[in-house]
């Protein structure tokens, strides 16, 4: 299934770093950019996720929260958080569903590894609805920033 803008964001309900349940309703009225990353520690998404830090005060002023989820243990994302200082809730899709009702699922990804998030970033609007879409099939590449924040700012 492939998710497209216009599409009704797939509900969820995960364990964030903090083992607290997140929920994307709590975001409801908001602007929420949910990304799927395949694995933390992980050079590339390092550096998707410190972008997004660094940049989370310029989000924030277009009434937009982030959101990051990669197959991750809760208690493995915790430490990613402490490390990199990340501000933003890294969410535990641990059995793989929502990785895979948003279309963002390798079936094989390195090391003969299944089951392994793709790197993706949505734009879900404050009622619930996809803006933006962005599926990445290489784990090497990074999501458009400039798209989302342009498709933010149209919000």
């Amino acid at each position: 299934m492939t998710l497209k803008a216009g599409d009704k964001a797939p509900l969820f309900t995960l364990h964030a770093d903090d083992t607290k349940e997140v929920s994307l309703s709590d975001y409801s009225g908001r602007n929420l950019v949910v990304l799927f990353f395949p694995l933390a520690f992980t050079g590339v998404c390092t550096a998707e996720l410190c972008t997004m830090r660094d940049s989370l005060a310029d989000f924030n002023k277009m009434d937009t929260d982030i959101v990051a989820i990669s197959v991750d243990s809760p208690f493995t994302l915790a430490k990613f958080k402490e490390s990199e200082k990340l501000n933003f809730p890294l969410l535990s899709d641990f059995n793989k569903e929502v990785s895979r009702q948003y279309g963002s699922l390798y079936d094989t990804f390195v090391f003969g590894m299944e089951g392994v998030s793709k790197r993706s970033a949505f734009v879900v609007d404050a009622e619930g609805i996809i803006r933006y879409a962005e599926v990445l099939e290489s784990a090497g590449d990074l999501p458009n920033f400039a798209v989302i924040k342009e498709t933010l700012s149209g919000l």
